[in-house]
């Protein structure tokens, strides 16, 4: 079972116009097959939004569950490492504000009470250094893992609080001068939410991120929830799993939303002028370094790379244990893809690899040979 929704403009992402069966003239129509093919076949949902200029369209297939609705444009999947995008977002805006600067030390915002990590050589670790993979925290924090393998099949990071999170940063010794090595961390990006949820007031990440981004840009599926009503099931391996939990780092992997709404956050960075956050959606689409053996770089958490035409093409992906998300966009030709599936990563799956394929398909200019970029 596949439905399309279709229109033009925003309209046509928040599905306001009909749903159809499959409409082939709908940008992605032609993509969608494939992408619901390396979704695999533990996937029993698959979402793939799609703009392109004043067009759009929202394709999904499937039911959220083998028991469950059909997915729709607000069925919510966990995006995980794409809530990075959203935290980076969150400090633009902080930071547009006035309220936090990409410089500050990190010890200017924490809560009161907790120790910044212990620094060994060079300067303090600034917000700068968490949203660019640079501050010299390791990948997760000390503990996390031997704490995640008992339950690591279904909900590893569950077991792993904010109170463990800030008794870790306190015994952490950064042993690499920040800004000097990227290293991708969800420590620090995870450490970035809680800095900018104590810098803007609160009460928590989640709050914060519905106050500045979520009401904003209108994104009624926006969550942290993982109780949040119309949320898709993941499976690994075809099992069915309980919905993620990771209390000790939200900014780093915890937002769901549907694939309408991403369309609406993604839209809002191919046109920021004139629109809410639009200070901060330039900010996000700077580059700040180049990434080691490769031409591209990182911008505040998005990848960026240059195609061969000068096309700029901004990209993230993500996984929890049960889902598989890709978000991209390209200013220069106004496409936006988002896809989605309710089933884990695993080292054979071609989930992510399909997903950016398509995107930079859809990405080339009219009539361009499908090779390029």
């Amino acid at each position: 079972m596949s439905t399309t929704v279709a229109g033009a403009g925003a309209a046509g992402a928040a599905g306001t116009e009909g749903v159809a069966g499959t409409d082939a003239g709908a940008p992605g129509a032609e993509e969608f097959a494939g992408l619901v093919l390396a979704a695999g076949p533990h996937a029993t949902a698959v979402t793939l939004a799609v703009a392109r200029g004043e067009r759009s369209a929202v394709h999904c297939h499937g039911r959220t569950a083998r028991d469950g609705g059909p997915c729709t444009p607000d069925t919510g999947y966990e995006l995980g490492s794409v809530t990075k995008t959203f935290t980076a977002l969150l400090l633009a805006e902080l930071a547009a504000r006035g309220e936090v600067a990409p410089d500050d030390p990190v010890q200017r915002h924490l809560p009161a009470g907790r120790r910044p990590p212990d620094v060994r050589r060079g300067g303090p670790i600034r917000l700068i250094h968490l949203a660019t993979h640079t501050s010299g925290l390791p990948g997760l924090p000390p503990g996390l893992l031997a704490s995640a393998v008992p339950s690591w099949n279904r909900n590893p990071y569950a077991g792993y609080d904010e109170q463990r999170f800030w008794a870790a940063l306190a015994r952490t010794t950064v042993r690499r001068p920040p800004g000097e090595v990227y290293w991708y961390s969800n420590y620090g990006v995870g450490l970035l939410g809680w800095l900018l949820a104590e810098a803007g007031g609160g009460p928590d990440y989640a709050g914060l991120l519905d106050e500045r981004i979520g009401r904003p840009l209108g994104l009624a599926t926006l969550t942290c929830s993982p109780d949040a009503p119309r949320l898709a099931t993941g499976h690994h391996l075809g099992r069915p799993l309980p919905p993620w939990r990771i209390p000790a780092l939200p900014g780093a992997g915890a937002v769901r939303a549907g694939g309408a709404d991403l369309l609406r956050f993604l839209r809002a960075h191919l046109e920021p002028d004139g629109g809410p956050l639009g200070t901060a959606l330039r900010e996000v689409q700077r580059p700040r370094l180049r990434l080691p053996r490769s031409g591209d770089e990182i911008c505040l958490v998005w990848n960026h790379r240059r195609a061969p035409d000068d096309r700029d093409l901004f990209f993230h992906s993500g996984g929890t244990r049960g889902f598989t998300a890709f978000v991209g966009f390209c200013p220069q030709t106004a496409t936006a893809v988002a896809a989605l599936t309710n089933t884990g990563p695993t080292v054979r799956s071609g989930f992510t690899q399909t997903a950016y394929d398509t995107f930079k398909r859809l990405a080339r200019p009219d009539g361009e040979d499908a090779g390029s970029g």
